[in-house]
Formats: C-alpha cells, structure tokens, sequence
C-alpha cells in the first residue's frame, strides 16, 4: 500500500471554494428534501458520492412516472440537472458566478420542469444569515482543490461502504449530510429512546430517536481546522473516553459533553496501509461503544457467505 498517493486536503488552503460548493451542495440537497417523501433519520435529504461527482440520485416525480437527477458534475466542471422525460441542462461553476447568480438561474430551471419545492431558501448550519438569492461574496471555483476533495470523498465512500457491510442490524446509507458536508455511515442497536424535547430542534429529535454509533469524515471545520475521522455513541456510556482506539494515534475529544473519537487525516496519509489504519478506527471505535451499551455485537455481526 505504499504506492497509495492519497491527495493533500489542507483546511486553509481552499476555504473560499469549500464554502462556495458546500453552499451549491445545500442548494441541492433541499432541493431533495423538498421533491422528497420522507424517511427516518433525514435519510431524504442526503447527498451521495458518484461517479462524476455529487448526487442526489434518482428522484421519484409524479408519483413515480418520471425522475430527477442532479449532479454536482466535477469532470464537466457544472451541475447538472437531468429529468426522465425533459431531458438535461448544465449549469457551469466557473469563477466569478455568485452563488446568488447560481441559485437564480438554478431555481429558474428547476421551475422550468414545473417543479416547486418548498424548502427554507438559507444556508443551514453555516453560520450565514442572508438567503442564496443574496449571497454574492461566494464565487470562487478551485478545480484543483474540488477535485482532491471528491477523490477523497470517493475513497472513503469505498472504506466506509466495506465497514458498512459488516454490520448486520439497522444501518444508514453512506451518505452526504450537506450541514456540515461529512461523509457519514451510522449503525443503530434497535433500541428506541426517550423522545426529546419539544425544544430540540426537529432535525435532532428525529436524528437522536434511536441509539446509535456513528462514524464519519469531514474535512474539518473552525474547531478543528483539519480533516478529520470521528466517530461517536449516542446516548454515550460511561468510561467510553477510557477505551482503547485504533491505530495508536487516534484520540478521544469532548464534544458537547461526550467523548468523540478522532483521527487526523493526515496521520492516516502517512501510514503504510491507509485503508486499514481507517477500518481499524472504524471498528475499535464502534465496538468501544457497542459492547459498553450492551449491543447485541455477536448477532448483530455479518457472517462471511460460507457461515450463511
């Protein structure tokens, strides 16, 4: 594995093009969430990791006679918007198009296919107040740096689809969550919680409903300006900050009051066998939590075919 060239990703060195398509991505995903039927966990409102870029994948419109695609295209440098009967448009991101120019023209198209989907047109989670149609400080399009950050995003989307398949019980797609733009797999025990608060905002009550152990990667954020692996226990057991992680270098981290486990990116570059150090995280940090709550891990385990 030491022929693997895994690309550099520094957090400052792309800040203005990170903002600028985690923005488009936003756009894209409210879009499915508002064409979208819903599904537990905001599983509806998603965005995954294709073969040319970032998609929403398929669509269902009108009671499922046609579809909509779209994609954040990064070979054709544009978001593309493809309908099953109306066929294609492109949209192309180069630099100096505002991201209130894009949203216009965007929604103008959508609309053209006589589609209305009813979403809050702001950023969420970003710390930017003013609606997309407004936002005309971000236009910046570094080729370069996107399309280190896909290749990074599809070799990790492979990681985590594999950990993902050794699980046996209620598990989420690999799956973009556009607020904060990680890429994210969580594994549920079955076991419901208490509902919350009528205070917690909606978006966590129905994340939060089920214990859950989550693992993810983003590529960091003014906390931590990295990118980083996480992974965490909800509800959290006592003692798991004490539990060991693999590889070595990996850590525990408060975050709001629990431990979250982590590992630097740049770390895991930097190893012999990449791939492996990130399954090792994957898995030492789940089974930390798993067997401190009292998960079922033997039955909920995924038998190799010759067990089956």
């Amino acid at each position: 594995m030491t022929d693997l060239k895994l690309p550099q990703l520094p957090y400052g060195s792309w800040t203005e093009t990170r903002v600028t398509i985690h923005l488009i991505l936003q756009i894209m995903g409210k879009t499915r969430l508002g064409l979208t039927h819903r599904k537990n966990h905001w599983w509806f409102i998603t965005i995954y990791v294709s073969a040319r870029g970032f998609s929403t994948f398929t669509i269902p419109l009108d009671k499922g006679l046609s579809s909509l695609e779209i994609e954040l295209d990064v070979l054709q440098k544009a978001v593309t918007i493809s309908h099953s009967e109306k066929g294609t448009t492109q949209i192309k991101l180069e630099s100096g198009l505002t991201v209130a120019h894009f949203y216009k023209r965007y929604m103008g198209e959508i609309s053209k296919l006589g589609l209305t989907p009813k979403f809050i047109p702001k950023p969420f989670d970003m710390g930017i107040d003013k609606p997309f149609e407004e936002l005309e400080d971000y236009s910046s399009f570094d080729w370069n740096a996107i399309r280190r950050f896909w290749q990074l995003m599809q070799w990790n989307n492979s990681i985590f689809k594999e950990f993902s398949g050794r699980f046996y019980g209620k598990t989420c797609p690999v799956q973009i969550y556009w607020h904060h733009m990680d890429l994210a797999v969580t594994r549920f025990s079955g076991k419901k919680l208490p509902p919350m608060d009528k205070s917690v905002r909606i978006s966590d009550r129905d994340a939060y409903s089920h214990e859950q152990i989550s693992c993810g990667f983003w590529v960091g954020d003014d906390t931590i300006p990295e990118p980083m692996y996480y992974s965490y226990t909800y509800p959290s057991p006592e003692g798991l900050d004490k539990e060991t992680l693999k590889p070595e270098s990996a850590k525990w981290a408060d975050s709001n009051g629990s431990p979250m486990a982590l590992l630097s990116y740049d770390d895991v570059r930097s190893r012999p066998d990449p791939r492996q150090a990130v399954l090792d995280f994957l898995e030492s940090s789940y089974l930390a939590g798993a067997e401190l709550s009292g998960w079922k891990v033997k039955e909920l385990t995924t038998p190799s075919l010759k067990d089956v």
